[in-house]
């Protein structure tokens, strides 16, 4: 082993470590016996969790020992750009919680959790947009997030909410 790739193993070592410390989950060379907690870690409501489960989701082939569901509809049978806010991937994250956990008989336990973690991916995604048009995000946001946590799902959001909001859009 030369040099180099004794300095260049240790750094991935101690990144390996610093990303287990931090509450990173690592990619599949963790055992699957940990599938639990990297789907915990996955779906949280941090901006960290978020990203670590998108850049899971973009890298699906390092998690394939995982057997995880990341198939999604995205916001079902609503918009997934309501007004042109574009809640795609906030849908796709909750999809992937609740068809990880009912697969692994443990949604019930966890389905307030995922409905505030998408709640918190939409209110981070409208803060993405001019302060002009913000609130009609917001408003959207709480209608879709009012939606999954009483009924379970999207498609309790109405026109008249989409509506509703864009007169907010339209006033900014």
């Amino acid at each position: 082993m030369t040099a180099t790739t004794a300095v260049r193993s240790l750094f991935a070592a101690a990144i390996a470590t610093a990303a287990v410390a931090i509450g990173m989950a690592a990619p599949a060379a963790a055992a699957p016996a940990d599938k639990p907690a990297v789907l915990s870690s996955f779906t949280q409501t941090s901006a960290t969790s978020y990203n670590t489960w998108l850049a899971a989701r973009n890298n699906q082939g390092a998690w394939s020992a995982y057997a995880f569901d990341w198939s999604t509809d995205y916001c079902s049978s609503s918009p997934d750009n309501p007004l042109g806010f574009d809640f795609t991937l906030s849908c796709a994250r909750h999809d992937f919680g609740y068809r990880n956990y009912k697969a692994a008989g443990q949604f019930d336990a966890n389905k307030s959790r995922l409905d505030s973690a998408l709640y918190e991916d939409l209110k981070r995604k409208c803060a993405t947009y001019s302060s002009a048009v913000r609130p009609a995000c917001t408003a959207l946001a709480w209608t879709y997030y009012q939606a999954v946590s009483v009924f379970g799902s999207f498609a309790s959001v109405s026109d008249a909410d989409i509506a509703a909001a864009a007169k907010l859009k339209t006033a900014a």
